[in-house]
């Protein structure tokens, strides 16, 4: 699979842009002629899950939802009409020997993509590998099979049926888990690996790998609400990055409230987040503050809860005495994801932007805009928390390294 896919990446490394967005375009009908088959096959993925005991925040990325269907579709056209980065000239001289030198973007070749739960990730990825002239090796999570190889089957006939080798964007159709260990090591094949998913997967694709890994998807996120913040508003932003999609990689996983507006802070909070039954893990004097609260989803948070992501309705709440001891906690904490300031100071918003070590940070904003989609980018492969070649959402152009290509008129180094 590993060689017909590298074959393939050299072909899909000179595609015109017409023929990959007619690719692109015929997989969204596709698609969309399918729904019925795609559905039915999402049921027994998502009922197989319920039986085998997977927890609330796995169950729902595994459903495909009829709004999470359309905004997929939606993503593959998205991408077909965005530029295609492929061949972009991003720099050039001519030296004093007479060498023309250009720089500029080319396909990485060959990635593998290791994701989990989440069907519409496949259809993410063979769009944006596609339109970037990349090749790919897919390695879905064993929970989301039945829909994953649908899809898969309707990536190859739209290929197929506009004349493209389907070879390129490969799919392993099994749960083996040794499978994973193998294409680690398919250096010879494989030119980088993308782990999409927790904290274990990124890990030992770390550790196992003898190819260049980005990692990313997993991370803690926060949110900071100055003492000088709206308050109102500011539950706004936090109800949402919390509730909007738990199951999110970017939803909140913990609050910290300045000590000079705690009380009026969680009053509000506590008001907007009692009906989606939030559970509260408390830390320090925060505990029996809400038990004054008299709020129902309460417990004592722990030092290990900080270094937890929850991808649920559960969330850390702790009192900080301001920016400084805020912008620490993000640094004892790993912030690497997503992290937000809520403030109206723009000296505090400066040092936070600063201070943070995070690939998206928000200013007066819900960390759940972190999304290739929102970003107006069409969708992404993964956020990524590296600070090497790519970070935060990546898409086309993250999917892209450079070359130089140098001419000569049979030119000779003096």
């Amino acid at each position: 699979m590993a060689k017909l896919c590298q074959r393939a990446s050299c072909d899909y490394a000179q595609l015109s842009t017409e023929v990959k967005n007619k690719v692109l375009n015929t997989l969204a009908t596709l698609l969309e002629e399918n729904y019925d088959i795609i559905c039915e096959n999402n049921l027994k993925d998502v009922n197989a899950g319920k039986e085998k005991g997977l927890n609330d925040a796995l169950v729902d990325r595994l459903n495909l939802t009829l709004s999470r269907f359309k905004e997929m579709v939606n993503g593959v056209r998205k991408v077909a009409i965005l530029d295609d980065p492929v061949g972009e000239i991003l720099s050039g001289r001519v030296l004093e020997s007479g060498l023309r030198i250009l720089k500029k973007r080319v396909p990485l070749g060959v990635i593998g993509v290791i994701y989990e739960s989440r069907p519409n990730v496949t259809i993410d990825i063979a769009s944006l590998c596609l339109k970037s002239g990349n090749a790919c090796i897919l390695r879905g999570g064993s929970e989301a099979i039945n829909t994953n190889r649908v899809l898969h089957s309707l990536i190859k006939k739209a290929f197929l049926e506009c004349g493209v080798n389907p070879d390129g964007i490969a799919f392993i159709d099994s749960p083996d888990r040794e499978l994973v260990g193998k294409l680690l090591r398919l250096d010879d094949y494989v030119d980088v690996i993308i782990p999409r998913g927790g904290e274990d997967l990124q890990r030992r694709c770390r550790q196992d790998s003898s190819i260049p890994v980005i990692t990313g998807g997993f991370g803690i996120s926060h949110i900071f609400a100055d003492f000088n913040c709206d308050i109102d508003k500011s539950v706004e932003v936090i109800y949402n990055a919390k509730v909007q999609k738990p199951s999110a990689c970017n939803a909140l996983d913990t609050l910290l409230i300045h000590e000079n507006i705690t009380d009026e802070m969680l009053e509000k909070l506590t008001v907007k987040l009692l009906p989606k039954k939030v559970e509260l893990l408390a830390h320090g004097d925060v505990y029996a503050k809400l038990k004054a609260l008299s709020y129902p989803y309460l417990k004592e948070g722990s030092d290990a809860d900080f270094d937890t992501e929850f991808l649920s309705l559960r969330m850390n709440v702790a009192k900080v005495s301001g920016i400084y001891e805020a912008c620490e906690h993000l640094r004892l904490h790993k912030a690497s994801h997503s992290d937000a300031i809520l403030t109206d100071s723009n000296a505090h918003a400066r040092r936070f932007v600063l201070s943070a070590g995070s690939a998206c940070v928000y200013v007066n904003a819900s960390t759940r805009f972190t999304d290739g989609g929102q970003f107006g980018l069409g969708a992404e492969v993964a956020i990524s928390t590296q600070k090497l070649h790519a970070r935060g959402p990546m898409a086309l152009e993250e999917l892209t390294t450079m070359q130089y290509v140098c001419e000569g008129d049979y030119l000779v180094r003096a």
